[in-house]
């Protein structure tokens, strides 16, 4: 008998034994993940080569797949090379679960590591899983997507109903508090500190090992307690129990350990990665696929949140802080589809942690964990709200549920080299995926078709080659809003430029990646951003790091660097760049003089020889500017600069953040197709897409439009 607790939460548990994973920050994976570096260059366009190697990451969030078709031709390579170097590492065991299988693998790649797995674990293959007289799978949640069945890759698993009155009751009680909605940075700490010295034992889960040091080393220093990691309080809680005062802090913890009654009754969780592993958020950030996950999330959150609340008499404050967690709960398109004790606890933290302060805040903690006649007060409330709840299934759930049983058999043939029988099973998936939620599904499942029919034409079958190229072409027509499937695309007919709208796409992607950094549970870090890029522009004294701010937040990797003959900020988007000169202090009576045309006309030599994902760019110098005169001797210098007035550019740089604002509001996570497609209209319209910015600038010739002056 086999029994997984936490099942939904299993995944990397299940999947690891075929998952290698090389990582930069792990000494004995050092020699192994350089020469993987060096391994897929040759793949990857310039710019994802320079976020590789660790300059230009965004924030964290950048992870690309390389293609089914580009590894084919290169598997023995790849396989001879980590061959040399796995030998003595812990790696082997994984490695030689897949190495002769590498055609039913996918291979990813982020800044900080390489991974190489299955869609599906193979558990088929694990005799004593496999051929296991039964097995439980336990869960918070049952699902009915066939979230289990992908996870633990077994078929028709049978789910035991819920007891009466469960769908509406839950265990223990919960107070969520949401600081971040009404304190500043600095309150949120002081609220902390304080509900730390009003709970006496607190939790604290956190997403990083980092982020476990940096609280640690907080509360050791402000608050003077006995403070507990994970490794001490899996050996034993009784020391944690034994004080009165005491803080464990749990990196990367969100299931597993329980802290029931009386052991602790404040639980702090900073940020909740929705995505555990580069497949989950390629799919999901890439892909468009985040619907495929919905139960799998909303399981983890509900494990997170209910550490301390596991039996029907445990009640706890949960603080939610951090990035993508509070916004996940406060989101009301999703509270629909929580528990309805769930939505009723949430919605009441809500409405009492807006517009409210730390005394506030903290008073309202003081009465629950009292647990007195004024909180039992407060707590019929909770119980009205939960009667009127109502919880429903999330979208598309039915088509994800019909089409798992194929998926595991897709996954089977493909791991048996069947590569006919695996396109088969493929398109029999795609032919099921019509609700428009899983678009981006859809698109992932004509991908995966493809590769099979690929695979398939490399082993001689006949008029496969031409099958991937139309399964190819279909993906991208699914979702055009994906720029990951374009040049796949391409292998299926001579793709016209100026219908590619993939380099926009990209562009937004990387908005997306700032928009879940600034978060959307409040307006302050946007509205702080905007200010001081508004603030910036308006003065010479800070107009370059407010352009350079500025371009990140459109989308584009922007940079300036204080180095001899350097330029003023650049910004660079897929194959084109912007380097600006900015002459924003001049008197807009004055004259440019040659010294400074040579200046902006030589600023290209220099970026192709200082920024390298620029090196093959076409590369636009711009000068921004309120003169409206050159000297004789500096217009012939001027041919192919731009130029931008300063008042035009200050007026161009509000209406784009007018723009960003707009669509920020509409926001909910990446991936979202159609709010892809509404921000790729918005950023033509206001010539915020690089391509469009690039027509419109190189009409604006420096040396037509200054007036030479002797």
């Amino acid at each position: 008998m086999i029994v997984i607790d936490d099942a939904h939460a299993a995944e990397n548990y299940i999947a690891n034994m075929w998952t290698l994973r090389i990582e930069r920050a792990e000494a004995e994976h050092k020699q192994l993940h350089a020469a993987l570096i060096g391994f897929v260059k040759p793949l990857l366009a310039p710019a994802m080569v320079a976020r590789l190697e660790g300059g230009w990451d965004e924030g964290g969030y950048w992870v690309e797949k390389i293609p089914t078709p580009k590894l084919s031709t290169m598997r023995d390579e790849l396989i001879a090379l980590i061959d040399e170097h796995v030998g003595s590492l812990k790696l082997r065991h994984a490695w030689s679960m897949i190495r002769d299988h590498l055609q039913a693998c996918h291979f990813y790649i982020s800044t900080n590591e390489f991974l190489i797995r299955p869609l599906i674990p193979p558990t088929w293959t694990h005799a004593a899983f496999a051929n296991a007289k039964q097995r439980i799978y336990m869960s918070a949640t049952l699902g009915v997507g066939g979230d289990l069945e992908r996870l633990t890759g077994k078929q028709s698993i049978h789910r035991l109903p819920v007891p009466d009155g469960w769908d509406r009751k839950g265990i223990g009680r919960r107070y969520f508090v949401f600081p971040e909605m009404s304190l500043q940075e600095s309150e949120s700490l002081s609220f902390r500190w304080d509900l730390m010295r009003m709970a006496d034992r607190s939790v604290v889960l956190v997403p990083t090992d980092r982020a476990q040091k940096e609280v640690i080393e907080d509360v050791e220093k402000a608050l003077g307690f006995a403070v507990f990691d994970a490794n001490a309080i899996e050996e034993s809680k009784k020391e944690f129990l034994s004080h009165t005062q005491a803080v464990a802090v749990m990196a990367n913890r969100y299931d597993g350990i329980d802290f029931p009654s009386d052991d602790c009754r404040v639980l702090f969780i900073e940020g909740l990665p929705k995505a555990t592993n580069l497949q989950e958020r390629f799919l999901m950030s890439r892909m468009g696929a985040a619907v495929l996950f919905n139960e799998r999330i909303q399981t983890r959150i509900l494990q997170a949140v209910g550490r301390c609340t596991r039996a029907l008499q445990d009640y706890s404050v949960v603080v939610t802080s951090g990035a993508e967690l509070p916004e996940y709960l406060s989101d009301q398109r999703r509270l629909e589809f929580l528990h309805p004790e769930l939505q009723a606890e949430l919605s009441f933290g809500i409405e009492q942690s807006q517009q409210n302060n730390v005394a506030g805040l903290l008073d309202n903690c003081r009465i629950f964990l009292e647990h007195k006649q004024d909180w039992e007060d407060a707590d019929q409330q909770i119980i009205a709200k939960r009667q009127a709840a109502v919880q429903k299934p999330f979208p598309a759930i039915d088509d994800l549920a019909k089409i798992v049983n194929w998926e595991i058999d897709y996954q089977m043939a493909l791991w048996q080299s069947d590569f006919e029988q695996a396109a088969e099973k493929a398109e029999r998936i795609v032919g099921q995926l019509a609700s428009p939620e899983l678009r981006g599904y859809r698109a992932l499942w004509y991908y995966l078709s493809g590769s099979a029919c690929w695979l398939a034409a490399t082993e001689g079958i006949k008029n496969y080659e031409a099958r991937a190229r139309e399964k190819f072409t279909a993906g991208k027509s699914a979702a055009p809003a994906l720029p990951w499937l374009v040049e796949l695309s391409r292998l299926g007919f001579a793709e016209n430029p100026a219908m590619d709208d993939s380099p926009l796409y990209r562009q937004l992607e990387r908005v997306e990646s700032i928009l879940v950094k600034m978060g959307t549970l409040h307006d302050r870090a946007f509205a702080r951003r905007e200010k001081k890029i508004l603030e910036g522009l308006a003065t010479s004294k800070s107009f370059e790091e407010a352009q350079r701010l500025l371009g990140e937040t459109l989308g584009f990797v922007a940079g300036k660097v204080e180095a001899d003959a350097s330029p003023d900020p650049w910004w660079l988007s897929d194959a084109i760049c912007f380097v600006f000169e900015d002459h924003a202090g001049a008197n807009p009576t004055s004259t440019l003089d040659a010294t400074k045309a040579r200046q902006v006309a030589s600023h290209p030599n220099w970026i192709r020889a200082n920024v390298p994902p620029a090196k093959e760019a076409d590369i636009l110098p711009v000068l921004i500017t309120p003169v409206t005169q050159v000297t004789t001797g500096g217009a012939p210098h001027l041919t192919d600069v731009a130029l931008w007035s300063l008042s035009e550019f200050r007026k161009w740089a509000e209406a784009a953040l007018s723009t960003i604002r707009n669509l920020r509001r509409k926001f909910s996570e990446p991936g979202d197709m159609y709010w892809r497609e509404e921000a790729a209209d918005a950023f033509k319209a206001g010539e915020l897409d690089a391509r469009v910015l690039l027509v419109t600038l190189r009409e604006r010739q420096a040396s037509k439009l200054l007036t030479p002056v002797k």
